[in-house]
């Protein structure tokens, strides 16, 4: 097993990548951190082999820590593609852009793998986290909010609206992309350029329209045939 710490100061980006982690049958999660000098103490305890660290954070950046951390792989995980040279600098294993998508997460993991030489287990399903947190309306605030209650996610701009039940709504700063990639699938699919359903929720599927608890939706036709893929497949 490849035990791995994943450090960084918002909460659901640390969320995303222990999504991706207890997906992966050759890795360990050791421990999430958002404070990067609990990060370092923790690393200086050693039983971590691979590290996923972000840049940008208060108090220790991810390349002052870089600097420090000791004999561990390192994936540099952050969201401006500039800092990308500094980081191969400092011999990192790899660079992932944010939003981080699975398939992109697995490309890095498998790179410390082979040198590894961790033999191939045999897949395992692993259950998604029950919740995650986003972003509230300051800065230093974060909304704690159950998978299960998501009914559809709508977006607003560089915004999305997560829909809940008994009309409640969050409105988070977040792109429908991120939340395509920290949303597990299924449940969750994307149905138009708009709009995110749970497939928990839906009670009828009529050509071009998917209704949602009262609520009915457009579906796309780029998402269209996916969605009845999935559809025809779960009949009995």
């Amino acid at each position: 097993m490849i035990r791995c710490l994943v450090i960084d100061d918002e909460p659901p980006a640390l969320a995303i990548l222990a999504n991706y982690i207890r997906q992966v049958p050759f890795l360990e999660l050791v421990a999430t951190l958002t404070d990067p000098v609990a990060g370092l103490a923790r690393l200086q305890q050693g039983h971590v082999d691979l590290l996923f660290l972000d840049i940008q954070m208060p108090r220790l950046t991810g390349l002052q820590l870089l600097r420090l951390c000791g004999p561990c792989k390192v994936v540099l995980t952050t969201a401006y593609a500039e800092y990308a040279l500094d980081g191969f600098e400092h011999d990192v294993v790899d660079y992932l852009l944010k939003p981080i998508s699975f398939e992109r997460f697995l490309r890095a993991v498998s790179k410390v793998r082979a040198p590894l030489s961790i033999p191939a287990s045999p897949p395992s399903f692993v259950p998604p986290p029950v919740y995650f947190f986003v972003k509230g309306e300051t800065k230093t605030k974060y909304l704690r909010v159950k998978y299960s209650d998501i009914i559809y996610v709508e977006s607003l701009h560089n915004y999305v609206i997560l829909h809940l039940p008994a009309g409640q709504r969050i409105i988070t700063y977040h792109t429908l992309k991120e939340m395509v990639e920290l949303l597990p699938r299924p449940p969750f699919l994307r149905v138009h350029k708009s709009y995110i359903v749970s497939l928990d929720h839906v009670r009828i599927l009529d050509g071009n329209t998917i209704h949602v608890h009262d609520k009915e939706l457009p579906v796309g036709e780029t998402y269209r045939e996916q969605l009845y893929q999935l559809v025809r497949a779960s009949r009995p």
